[in-house]
């Protein structure tokens, strides 16, 4: 289940984002690469301990937190903090198919974080760089995906992806994965499916009673198959 989410950040915060950017130092993209992506992988990173870093990072979770659409499509128990990578065409940067690390260790603690959901959040916009689509392959197919600065796409973490070589420009993202309350990715995008119904319903129909009555079933669902 692939889902675009929109104006995760405000152009202001992407503005402030590229500002800080810009003053940090970037480094080898493969210090946080296992080691079949460490293969297959091209691109620059802002080191996870650096002030910058932790700044973005904070400030892409507060804007997480208050966006109902991501919360909806992943119903988040952990998040890993955000990371933040940048693919340059003078280094002719890409990242081949790989798959995600199925459990990451979150920095300087004993947390565990199950990848569930990967996410990739757009910093640069489509007309400042050629390339650098994201490939996502799922039974339907390869779907590449790339987004207006500020916007954001999510899917299941087990998914075989990669991003295609910049030819022009540079690339930057943020990008992070997502232990969710519920595991299996079936369950998880039926639950989505559920709820994007009950707000078409209560949009259209905010007296129907069936708006209760699914609503009902949504949360007794969430609560049997939830992890807390």
């Amino acid at each position: 289940m692939l889902v675009h989410i929109p104006e995760v950040l405000s152009q202001d915060e992407v503005q402030h984002c590229r500002a800080v950017m810009a003053r940090a130092d970037w480094v080898d993209g493969r210090i946080t690469a296992g080691h079949q992506s460490a293969q297959v992988k091209r691109n620059l990173q802002l080191p996870e301990h650096t002030p910058e870093a932790r700044e973005l990072s904070e400030l892409v979770l507060r804007a997480l937190s208050r966006h109902p659409l991501f919360m909806s499509a992943v119903l988040p128990k952990t998040i890993f903090p955000p990371l933040f990578n940048r693919y340059d065409a003078d280094g002719e940067m890409n990242f081949g198919a790989h798959v995600d690390n199925a459990v990451r260790t979150i920095p300087g603690t004993a947390i565990r974080v199950r990848t569930d959901v990967s996410s990739t959040l757009f910093l640069s916009s489509p007309d400042e760089y050629d390339g650098g689509e994201l490939v996502v392959e799922d039974t339907y197919g390869s779907h590449a995906v790339k987004l207006p600065a500020g916007d954001m796409v999510v899917y299941p973490g087990t998914s075989l992806h990669h991003v295609t070589k910049v030819t022009r420009g540079s690339r930057i993202a943020s990008f992070f994965w997502t232990q969710s309350m519920i595991g299996d990715v079936t369950r998880r995008a039926m639950m989505f499916d559920l709820d994007m119904s009950i707000i078409r319903l209560n949009g259209d129909h905010p007296e129907h009673p069936s708006v209760v009555s699914l609503t009902s079933l949504y949360h007794n669902l969430l609560r049997q198959w939830a992890e807390v």
